[in-house]
């Protein structure tokens, strides 16, 4: 960190050693540059950890690169956000930054309400309506993704095909079905947002209110006051809880709770009695349900259910132990609700008059109704499709890999979208002409940048940089990502990345309630078999796939993350305290060290 109150300057960030010439893995537009150095510097940009915690492979790239294009076409542009001009992205050192942008004229606010008002309002005004299409649209492009097949390279075109007097061979199938597939990514990229900025709005305008009425109120509270509805991203973990149920009652459970990885494990319950029928019931819930991704779903790193048996198996394990030992695996959703209900009516009767009791019912009312597409939405793209285009691309991969381009189908991760164009057109020259082609050109390239993405993996990138803000008040980085003022002073006084060195973090106080447990600190899903009963979670970011081992844990404590981050809203309805965005929890607590988590202060203490 500099001195004087101020982040690094993002162009003083040195390279690390082994990574030189890491800036040719990402597009020029990606990067920091000097003909926009004067206005980057003055910008305030932090590490997107929750979305990006590694190095970026380059194709991965189209993630971030399409949340900057189509995120700000939606704010700017299409629905117009009076007070929001989107969120600008960079990478350092192959990490992603990003900085959201906001308009502080009065008189632009005031002309860009106008502007957003007709059409915000009709989206509310016709919710479900536009809801239920939105999701049509959305299986449209997972379907239209699935259509798309990339087979190998035959050795001649087959005889029927030039008999036919066919024009359109295998090269213009393979450029024309790669064309589709980035076709396809930019129809997702718009379904992603088009109704989850209201989302977030119809809760800050709810939120506002509550700030104006009741001055004390905290967050949390706002929060509980929209907690308790049922969303989708719940019905994979509830499919693991009823495989669960099923394989206690039918007697096939032992393998199950053995483990050694899937292929051991089905292959022993298929020769229980009653094996068969469990496994027809595995089958059923695996499309769609299984198609849910380990983590946050925005890299091919994060591999679908579907992709390893094991992973969920493991997680139907969990439940499987809890049914035996008489213990309940069902989230408390009716206390939750009864909790909710509860602080809705007595703030509700707090109010001064029939016109604000009018108006908190339909802002509440409103919230409620919108609020599960913040969560439901990522159901269908990072889960639904995201999840299947990585393996999309593999198969485009295997095709370079066949025709020896490629050591393994997964080089393709090191080019980027518009590099596999050209490697695509190299490869198919070389398959046309059978002369000497470009692939020794290929293979240099690709070991060159396993090497560099290596080094990047061992930088430890700073949670900020550039220019410290007057005020975060933007709200969707506030309520997502957790960063606020408090967090950015934090941020400030933690030059060495791993807290104050008092033994106390500080964070969102994001679901209420006090315990005190031993600590699991864990950075990926592969490690969440090491999760014992009764431990508190200690990690970067909880992912959806996670929820069943908020079963087993006492209290969730993240690095990153707001009020309506994952973590947050899965502590509510599980009614685990929880603190999210402490920034340093995973540096400053290790494993097994006795913490107390009070997520109605959002304040972690390490006792021992």
């Amino acid at each position: 960190m500099a001195d004087g109150g101020s982040f690094t300057s993002p162009f003083a960030i040195e390279t690390p050693a082994g990574a030189e010439g890491w800036e040719r893995l990402y597009p020029h537009y990606m990067l920091f540059g000097e003909d926009r150095r004067e206005v980057e510097e003055g910008q305030f940009w932090f590490w997107d950890s929750m979305h990006y915690p590694r190095a970026m492979f380059p194709f991965d790239m189209v993630m971030p690169e399409q949340t900057h294009l189509i995120l700000n076409q939606n704010t700017t542009r299409y629905m117009v956000v009076p007070t929001a001009l989107g969120i600008d992205h960079r990478v350092v050192n192959g990490y992603v930054y990003i900085s959201p942008n906001l308009v502080d004229d009065p008189d632009d606010i005031e002309r860009r309400a106008a502007l957003f008002e007709a059409r915000a309002g009709h989206y509310f005004a016709n919710w479900q309506e536009l809801y239920d299409k939105w999701v049509e649209k959305a299986k449209a492009t997972r379907e239209e993704l699935e259509s798309l097949e990339f087979p190998p390279l035959p050795d001649h075109e087959p005889l029927e095909r030039v008999q036919a007097g066919e024009d359109r061979n295998s090269a213009f199938a393979m450029v024309a079905t790669y064309n589709r597939l980035l076709e396809n990514m930019m129809k997702i990229g718009p379904l992603h947002f088009e109704m989850l900025g209201l989302g977030y709005g119809a809760y800050v305008t709810f939120r506002d209110f509550c700030r104006q009425v009741f001055p004390d109120i905290r967050d949390q509270t706002i929060a509980q006051m929209v907690a308790g509805i049922d969303i989708l991203m719940f019905r994979p973990d509830d499919e693991l809880k009823r495989l669960a149920r099923l394989a206690v009652e039918g007697g096939v459970a032992g393998p199950i709770k053995a483990g050694g990885g899937a292929e051991t494990v089905l292959a022993a319950i298929g020769k229980l009695d009653g094996g068969e029928a469990w496994l027809a019931e595995l089958d059923r819930s695996r499309e769609p349900w299984f198609w849910f991704a380990t983590g946050a779903g925005m890299t091919h790193e994060d591999p679908a259910w579907n992709d390893d048996l094991s992973y969920p198996l493991d997680l139907i394990a969990t439940y499987v132990e809890k049914i035996e030992a008489g213990e309940t695996i069902e989230r408390p959703l009716e206390k939750v609700e009864s909790e909710r209900d509860r602080i809705t009516a007595e703030y509700r009767e707090l109010l001064p008059s029939d016109e604000d009791r009018k108006a908190f019912d339909e802002l509440v009312a409103l919230a409620r109704m919108v609020y599960p597409f913040v969560e439901n939405h990522n159901f269908y793209c990072e889960h639904q499709h995201h999840t299947r285009l990585w393996n999309k691309i593999l198969e485009l991969g295997a095709v370079f890999a066949d025709r020896g381009y490629f050591a393994e189908p997964g080089d393709i991760w090191y080019l980027h979208r518009y590099e596999v164009s050209g490697a695509l057109w190299d490869l198919l020259t070389g398959w046309a002409t059978e002369t000497p082609d470009g692939r020794a050109h290929w293979t240099r390239e690709i070991a060159e940048r396993k090497r560099i993405l290596a080094a990047l993996n061992e930088w430890s990138p700073p949670p900020a940089l550039g220019a410290v803000p007057d005020s975060m008040t933007e709200p969707f980085t506030v309520m997502l990502w957790g960063v606020n003022d408090d967090t950015i002073q934090r941020w400030l006084g933690a030059g060495d990345g791993s807290g104050d060195g008092s033994g106390e973090l500080h964070g969102v106080a994001a679901s209420p309630g006090s315990v005190e447990g031993p600590a699991r600190v864990i950075f990926t899903p592969a490690e969440l078999d090491q999760v014992q009963e009764g431990e508190v979670l200690i990690c970067p970011i909880t992912a959806p796939s996670w929820a069943p081992v908020f079963t087993k844990i006492s209290a969730a404590v993240s690095d990153i993350g707001g009020i309506m981050a994952h973590a947050a809203i899965v502590s509510r309805e599980y009614g685990l305290p929880a603190v999210v965005g402490t920034g340093f929890g995973t540096k400053a607590i290790k494993t097994g060290q006795l913490v107390k988590v009070d997520g109605s202060k959002g304040v972690v203490t390490v006792i021992e």
